[in-house]
């Protein structure tokens, strides 16, 4: 009767064994873990949640306020993913870091606004007007297009959108003055302080901050722009089934539905 009971409970506590590994690694590999900045991404991935859980995904948010930790971090397997940079940020990102990343696809848009205290419309700025924008490189090409589509400047013919730099402006009636010296999380302050005859804002930094960029911004970026934020994964989970699920999850109509509700057009759905 012993040697029964202590085989019965040797292969109770073989196949609980057997059931514990084997749970935690299903369990594994069907929970996404993924960085985002707060607003408008953790967000919009809060939407998401729910429908991802009806796909067997469950997905874990983790939320950064800067944009260079959300990389390492990827980098480092902390994350399986984040979602907060557009593809020419994550090109230079790549360059400078030799990041192995690649994008799962495009999400949403966030126009650039520009952002002024002192004149209520580009045409009120004055000659030698002093231009704030961040210090990202990747961003400058993108700003300066827009300037240029605002009839404020002219680029060279020659250069790549988004790759120009102040440099490459070969026309400038009002004589503007940049500043590209700031960090973009920091270009809020700058506004609220009225620092500078104009300020250019990332839309999610100024829906974070509670400005309206359909409001409070003297000019929008265009919502034709190319710079859709992006789903960024290592280039080993570039088929990762779960990273395809949350992808067409993001992209589902009840995802754009609440992009458009809730911001009303100053974050719009990417093609």
């Amino acid at each position: 009767m012993k040697k029964l009971l202590a085989g019965t409970l040797l292969t109770a506590l073989t196949l609980a064994g057997c059931g514990s590994g084997s749970g935690g690694s299903s369990e594994e590999s069907s929970t996404l873990k993924i960085g985002a900045s707060n607003v408008p991404h953790a967000e919009i991935l809060e939407q998401a949640k729910p429908l991802l859980e009806e796909q067997g995904v469950t997905l874990e948010v983790e939320t950064y306020q800067d944009y260079i930790l959300p990389n390492q971090d990827l980098e480092g397997g902390e994350i399986d993913a984040n979602y907060f940079q557009h593809i020419p940020y994550l090109e230079d990102q790549k360059k400078e870091f030799g990041y192995d990343f690649v994008s799962a696809g495009g999400i949403h848009i966030e126009p650039i606004g520009i952002y002024s205290k002192k004149h209520a419309s580009l045409n009120e700025l004055p000659d030698g007007a002093t231009i704030l924008m961040s210090n990202s490189v990747a961003d400058h090409g993108r700003i300066l297009s827009m300037l240029e589509a605002e009839g404020l400047i002219k680029l060279d013919e020659s250069v790549e959108k988004t790759a120009a730099e102040v440099s490459d402006v070969v026309e400038n009636t009002k004589n503007l003055e940049f500043d590209a010296n700031y960090e973009a999380a920091l270009l809020v302050q700058m506004y609220e302080s009225d620092e500078g005859d104009a300020v250019l804002i990332n839309s999610n930094y100024a829906i974070d901050a509670g400005l309206n960029p359909l409001e409070d911004s003297i000019a929008l970026e265009s919502s034709d722009s190319p710079y859709a934020n992006i789903i960024a994964v290592r280039a080993e989970d570039e088929e990762n089934e779960n990273v395809a699920k949350l992808v067409e999850v993001l992209k589902s109509d009840e995802i754009k539905d609440f992009m458009l509700e809730e911001w009303g057009g100053a974050i719009v759905p990417a093609e």
